[in-house]
């Protein structure tokens, strides 16, 4: 399934909109701008398997982009627009990109990019152009509209944190196909357990570059619905969507849930949102509290699934199934949940272990064996490092997080980045980052440092504070950084140097009275 597909029966329907412009792309225009891009990549020497990096803000020519890798047949990496400069070179040199696509919102970083990506022949802007780039809009448009010949599908390799605080990137298991004949576990998960048709409207309110929401705003581009793209999620912006564009479906992290709760009641009153036929949440847990109100508020459309950027299982729940389950993150649709004990054995039902998922969709961790090795049971499920424990009823509850991973605001952080470059400051001898509650976000990051000397008061504490998150800010996206730091003589650590950090992460999370 894909947007050509669509041109006998709609080729003048909207396949993509933007929310606050209403810019809009018809599915002729879609398929004929991503078939000329995928001449493009074909004329620049790209072959099926080779890969492109892209970074750039909600652009309209984002889902182009994608669907002209997806009919070259090439493998691609989102990368968040909100990456360091050292952060992104590492990506697009990690991947193996032959290619580059960016935009003149990210002008400054391409240029420090230019001369630092070995691998990459073809750099592409769009809406101006730098030296070292070739305008985007102007090349494409040169190429010819017709379909290449036997074209096979790509596919999507998103990055996920590594073992040594460098993210990884997670290629699925896939077979070359013919692009008329690949349907991904996504499209079908979004026809068969959400509806999804022709008449359908997909409200995105998150950044396309994460892989839930790229992934379900490809599959319902497939299934030839229309999605309307918000360029940041707004909590009354969001209702103002979806109230102005009828959407019928809509996917988002729990934090949104929590921002929409609180504006004041005459505002949510004032919205229409009878459109909604289902609102898919994830990327992080759900206070019971707020979950309730949602339901009360938008009706039993909420669904909520668990599952991960590897693909290699699927938990899910609506509405009804949750209220006979408070708390629970679904049961498995297409896998079996093995929870497993320290000693590698299956615990009874009730007891907490590691979630494993057995019989899902082989992956790899790229450029990391240790790293997948480590995701693999020995009798040959793989886990995302969860724990958790199933009820009587094959439904799962998730106790805690993969290791030290902290989730905020739906974005994946983890924390050895900040820790490794917080320790190499002068003033600091130690370090701790792990996740602490923020009722917005779910989790914060948080600092605790063992500094050379310890500030004498409050106000030295602030400053030395402050040095060292703007420190941080220097060399790392915001979003890993922490938020705020606290001062200890000493890190509870072993003999053997292992910190010991859920002492220090308990302490912060005691009087929220939950440990997720």
């Amino acid at each position: 399934m894909f947007p050509g597909a669509h041109l006998t029966t709609h080729p003048d329907k909207p396949a993509v909109i933007m929310a606050d412009t209403g810019w809009s792309q018809t599915y002729a225009e879609l398929d004929a701008a991503a078939n000329r891009l995928s001449q493009l990549f074909r004329s620049a020497g790209l072959q099926p398997g080779d890969h492109v990096a892209l970074c750039l803000e909600n652009h309209p020519r984002y889902f182009e982009i994608l669907w002209g890798c997806e009919y070259a047949g090439l493998i691609y990496t989102a990368a968040s627009s909100r990456l360091t400069t050292d952060e992104l070179q590492y990506i697009v040199n990690d991947c193996g990109a032959k290619a580059f696509i960016t935009s003149a919102y990210k002008a400054e970083q391409a240029a420090e990019l230019r001369d630092v990506m070995p691998n990459v022949d073809l750099r592409l802007m769009l809406d101006s152009v730098i030296d070292g780039y070739e305008s985007y809009e102007s090349t494409v448009a040169a190429q010819s509209s017709e379909p290449l010949e036997g074209r096979i599908a790509g596919t999507d390799m998103l990055y996920s944190s590594g073992t040594t605080g460098r993210p990884k990137g997670v290629l699925p298991a896939f077979a070359q196909q013919a692009i008329e004949e690949r349907v991904t576990g996504v499209t079908m998960m979004c026809q068969l357990l959400f509806g999804v048709d022709t008449t359908k409207v997909y409200l995105s309110p998150a950044p396309l570059y994460h892989a839930a929401p790229l992934r379900f705003c490809m599959s319902h581009l497939a299934i030839g619905a229309t999605v309307v793209v918000m360029k940041a999620f707004d909590p009354e912006l969001y209702l103002t969507y979806l109230q102005q564009y009828r959407a019928t479906h809509s996917q988002v992290v729990p934090t949104m849930f929590v921002r929409l709760l609180k504006l004041p009641d005459d505002v949510r009153g004032a919205y229409d949102v009878s459109s909604i036929e289902c609102v898919i949440h994830a990327a992080a847990p759900c206070p019971v509290p707020v979950k309730k109100q949602m339901i009360e508020w938008f009706g039993p459309v909420i669904h909520e699934y668990y599952a991960g950027t590897e693909g290699n299982g699927f938990v899910y729940c609506n509405s009804d199934m949750w209220l006979g389950h408070e708390g629970t993150v679904g049961m498995p649709i297409n896998c079996t949940l093995h929870i497993v004990g320290e000693d590698g054995e299956e615990v009874p039902t009730g007891e907490t272990g590691t979630v494993y998922f057995g019989g899902g969709a082989e992956f790899e961790y790229h450029n990391d064996p240790e790293k997948t090795k480590g995701s693999r049971h020995p009798k040959g499920w793989s886990t995302l490092g969860d724990v958790g424990y199933l009820d009587a009823d094959n439904f799962l509850y998730l106790t805690d997080r993969k290791a030290y991973m902290i989730i905020t605001g739906g974005v994946n952080v983890y924390p050895q980045e900040a820790e490794n470059l917080l320790v190499t400051h002068p003033k600091v001898i130690d370090v701790a980052v792990f996740g602490i509650p923020n009722d917005d976000f779910g989790e914060e990051v948080k600092a605790v440092v063992q500094p050379v000397e310890m500030p004498a008061d409050d106000d030295a504490a602030r400053a030395l504070a402050g040095e060292l998150i703007a420190f941080c800010r220097q060399h790392l996206a915001d979003v890993k950084c922490p938020r705020s730091i606290d001062f200890r003589d000493e890190l509870p650590r072993h003999p053997t140097g292992k910190l010991y950090k859920r002492l220090l992460k308990d302490e912060y999370w005691q009087a929220a009275g939950r440990s997720i």
